[in-house]
């Protein structure tokens, strides 16, 4: 199948290869915080996403933006870089460029467990991840015995008293009033967590679950990772 085609087969691949060769490029490029990603127009060969490189087009990656987001702009770019490289493969324009395997990194299938927050994770390590999730695996945590989604939550900003922040652990509540749901996280960051849906409940905002819970400062999320 590969040698049927004159011109080879011609494959586009949601990522700038050889970084993210495999079944989720997108996903894994945001949950590890890159800042730019792409497309890549490659022949195949007999290998994962390790074919000669035709043609490749790059793009940022907002701030805040979710794989999910990324997807649709990916599969636009993708869809007109392909039609550029046949344009000029018929034209005899491309030279087929081999990878560089030292360069390579892997995306493999996402699975549920690799949505279960690490708390020992920095806390924009832990908002990348929740970017690079949506909407599967998602990110969770338990509390209480059942599972806690985190819809979404963001960065809390620095400038707090580094004592104060020692003094907790990873996975521990710092802040539970009001809207104010706060984790700490590694690396003395924290998690400013805006909505969350509780096992067998509907999506909720954090002031709402924090009144219903009766979570307090120093309860521990997780348990299910050994930091």
């Amino acid at each position: 199948m590969l040698n049927a085609p004159r011109h080879g087969c011609v494959n586009v691949h949601s990522s700038l290869l050889p970084k993210y060769r495999g079944a989720a490029p997108i996903n894994w490029a945001v949950a590890r915080g890159e800042r730019e990603t792409g497309v890549t127009i490659m022949l195949m060969d007999a290998g994962l996403d390790t074919g000669p490189v035709l043609l490749r087009r790059t793009t940022a990656i907002g701030d805040e933006e979710t794989a999910a987001e990324l997807t649709p702009r990916l599969a636009e770019l993708g869809a007109a870089s392909l039609i550029e490289a046949l344009g000029k493969i018929e034209r005899g324009e491309i030279t087929p460029e081999p990878q560089n395997d030292a360069g390579a990194t892997l995306a493999p299938i996402l699975k549920r467990e690799d949505g279960e927050v690490n708390w020992a994770m920095t806390a924009t390590e832990i908002f990348n991840r929740l970017r690079g999730f949506t909407p599967f695996p998602g990110c969770y945590t338990f509390f209480d015995g059942r599972r806690l989604e985190i819809v979404k939550a963001r960065v809390e900003p620095g400038g707090e008293d580094p004592d104060k922040l020692d003094k907790f652990e990873p996975g521990v509540v710092c802040e539970a009033a009001g809207d104010r749901f706060v984790v700490a996280c590694g690396g003395a960051t924290r998690l400013r967590i805006t909505e969350v849906q509780l096992e067998g409940k509907r999506p909720m905002p954090s002031r709402d679950f924090l009144n219903g819970a009766r979570l307090q400062v120093g309860a521990k999320l997780g348990g299910r990772i050994e930091f």
